[in-house]
């Protein structure tokens, strides 16, 4: 038997306008663009995908899940994301961290880690919450 990740399912209150901020913010494609499902991949025939679907009430409290990713210049991509519209999120994670938790437009949270070093360290450590 074999399970193959398909995407990640994102409740929005705009799901085609988060989508389109989403698929700025990575550089990826839109492989769906119907008002109720707004679906991205990296590449239209690479998975896993993030499909955006209209949420069933507005979002209250922290996400259960979100998504780390690992720049190569933490810092430059930090300051790229706040400028296409991120905000900085506080979930407790404190000030001696090496992430940078930010949120985008519709408050879900996601972490940039600390930026990919060269060697086996980087491989076998992740440093995120």
């Amino acid at each position: 038997m074999a399970l193959e990740w398909e995407q990640t399912i994102v409740e929005a209150g705009d799901p085609a306008a988060l989508g389109r901020w989403w698929a700025q913010a990575l550089g990826w494609v839109v492989v769906d663009d119907s008002p109720e499902e707004y679906e991205i991949r990296p590449a239209a025939d690479r998975m896993p995908g993030l499909l955006f679907v209209r949420a069933a009430e507005p979002k209250r409290a922290k996400s259960p899940l979100h998504l780390d990713f690992r720049p190569d210049d933490q810092a430059a991509e930090v300051a790229r994301l706040l400028e296409h519209g991120a905000r900085r999120a506080d979930i407790g994670q404190g000030e001696d961290v090496t992430w940078v938790v930010l949120a985008d437009p519709e408050d879900n949270e996601f972490c940039v880690l600390s930026s990919r070093r060269p060697g086996p360290a980087a491989v076998s450590s992740r440093s995120g919450p």
